[in-house]
Formats: structure tokens, C-alpha cells, sequence
């Protein structure tokens, strides 16, 4: 991404990069610290060349890491804010579902 692009269509590009249910789960593991490729796909259960794929979505838009020790390739998260990101999504959820499940609770107890 380069810095002459507004700020507001850098923001949608990061949104839309996250818009990948594999790319949040891989970020949601890579919170617990530097993760093996192998881990990675173990816990996922994807194929390699999908999350090779999705990791390399995510390299590109600068959210995650990777190094290389011998054999193994670790990836992690580029900075703390994505953890910081992921709980927001989190908590907007929890207000969302929140009220949804305040006006589901009304709804029964007034007889729709």
C-alpha cells in the first residue's frame, strides 16, 4: 500500500483483507505467539496451498511476520494492535449480539 492512497481506502483495504474467515483464525492462533507452518495447518485443517495462500494475503498487507529457522517457518503477528483489533471485533460482536438477544427476550415476554 502506498501513502499517497487516502487514509479511509487504506482502512477498506485492511477490512477487506480481514474479510477471510481463514485469515482471522490464523491471526486468532498467531496471538499466542510465533506459530509453526505445520500448526498452523494442523489446527486449521485446510489444505497447504490455501493457507500458504491466505498467509501470504496477510504478509503482503504488513499483519503478520514470517522468519525461518532451519527447516521450520514461523509466522506472527507483525504488531500487538492486530491482537487490540481482534478484540474490538470481539467486543462490537458481544454489543451486537447483546442487543439482538434483549430484543428476542422482549419480543417472547410482549407476545411478538
Amino acid at each position: 500500500m502506498t501513502s499517497n492512497v487516502p487514509l479511509y481506502q487504506a482502512k477498506a483495504e485492511l477490512f477487506r483483507t480481514l474479510g477471510h474467515p481463514v485469515r482471522i483464525r490464523v491471526l486468532e492462533i498467531l496471538q499466542a505467539g510465533p506459530t509453526p507452518v505445520r500448526e498452523l495447518l494442523n489446527e486449521l485443517e485446510i489444505e497447504a496451498s490455501n493457507l500458504s495462500q491466505q498467509l501470504a494475503v496477510l504478509r503482503r498487507a504488513g499483519l503478520v511476520t514470517s522468519s525461518r529457522h532451519g527447516s521450520t517457518v514461523l509466522y506472527e503477528l507483525s504488531t500487538s494492535d492486530v491482537e487490540d483489533l481482534l478484540a474490538a471485533g470481539r467486543r462490537i460482536l458481544a454489543d451486537i449480539w447483546q442487543d439482538t438477544e434483549g430484543m428476542l427476550a422482549a419480543l417472547r415476554r410482549d407476545g411478538g
